[in-house]
């Protein structure tokens, strides 16, 4: 429990959670793998799907396993060393990190696959759950903004539904509020019907979640 720990403890989780939540590994892959900066391209997003914009599904790989990867590693080890709540904690701040960078003028992505990956780390039914519904949105819409907007809503739901602790509960409402904050100019466009679908090849992505 939180209120157990020290505020240097806590401190020391929020700050720890945040600076690998920032790590920007979509303009980290990009640079190295010659494909220049992610955020001259697209959106200017540094998530996965604009890197796929780059024509390196390689790199877009890298770049989901890394954002996905970071809210693994602060939850399991926060919760390995502190214990529950510190472990939701750590990801809210990994989740922060990742949107607002402070390497990138606090300029970001837009939350998704760190989002997944904190979900299955700290409650797996829900980040399982969470994954099918954009899974099954996407194959239905190809619209990637649309299944992420969704699997982020209808979490808050998996969480109340399959998981007992509160922390939990929290965890789902504030990644999807800064989800749906994030996600501003693609809902504008969803409302209008002008959201580009994502197709192969030749054609364009679109825009990323």
């Amino acid at each position: 429990m939180l209120l157990s720990l020290s505020p240097l403890v806590i401190a020391a989780i929020v700050v720890g959670g945040y600076l690998l939540g920032s790590i920007p590994f979509g303009v980290i892959a990009t640079r190295l793998g010659g494909a220049g900066d992610v955020r001259a391209i697209g959106s200017g997003s540094i998530g996965a799907t604009n890197v796929l914009r780059t024509g390196r599904k390689d790199l877009a790989a890298i770049t989901l396993l890394g954002d996905g990867g970071k809210g693994v590693v602060a939850v399991l080890v926060a919760h390995a060393i502190w214990g529950h709540d510190a472990d939701v904690l750590a990801g809210a701040m990994a989740f922060v990190g990742h949107l607002f960078p402070v390497w990138l003028k606090f300029r970001g992505g837009k939350g998704v696959a760190t989002f997944f990956g904190i979900m299955l780390a700290a409650a797996w039914p829900v980040g399982v759950a969470a994954a099918l519904t954009w899974l099954v949105v996407f194959a239905v819409s190809r619209i990637s903004s649309l299944s992420a907007l969704t699997a982020a809503l209808l979490s808050i739901a998996y969480a109340l539904l399959l998981h007992q602790r509160s922390a939990i509960w929290g965890l789902a409402i504030f990644t999807c509020v800064l989800i749906f904050i994030r996600h501003r100019a693609n809902i504008e466009r969803l409302l209008k019907g002008e959201e580009p679908r994502f197709v192969r090849k030749s054609k364009p992505v679109s825009e990323p979640a």
